[in-house]
């Protein structure tokens, strides 16, 4: 199965966007145990994750690492709107612009999961 996990939940909401994240990157680690193809991006306000999960103390940081390879990356245009660009530059994950937008320095291609087959769910 080919599995995109589409994580726009903002880590400033409290304990909700903790656990949209955390079952997002759970079901993440489950897919790539039973050796599904999975891809995680952040989008939005998500794209202030990878700063948040990557912080020792951060309560999602060993499920992030443990699925970090899974990491497709973060679209580069909302890191910029929501002021997670350096945070992301930071994690070392790629900024995705796959998809040109006026105005923006690129957005990541969501459509592309729909076009290519991808179960795709968004937390």
């Amino acid at each position: 199965m080919k599995l995109a996990i589409v994580i726009a939940s903002d880590p400033k909401a409290g304990e909700e966007a903790v656990g949209r994240a955390f079952n997002a990157l759970a079901l993440a680690a489950e897919a790539v145990q039973k050796g599904d193809q999975v891809e995680v991006v952040f989008v939005g306000a998500g794209t202030r994750w990878p700063a948040e999960a990557t912080m020792l103390s951060h309560p999602l940081n060993g499920l992030y690492n443990q699925v970090r390879n899974s990491v497709k990356g973060a679209s580069c245009g909302c890191a910029d709107v929501f002021g997670a660009a350096a945070g992301v530059e930071a994690c070392g994950i790629p900024k995705l612009k796959d998809h040109a937008m006026a105005g923006t320095s690129g957005l990541a291609s969501l459509r592309r999961y729909a076009v290519e087959d991808w179960k795709t769910l968004v937390f």
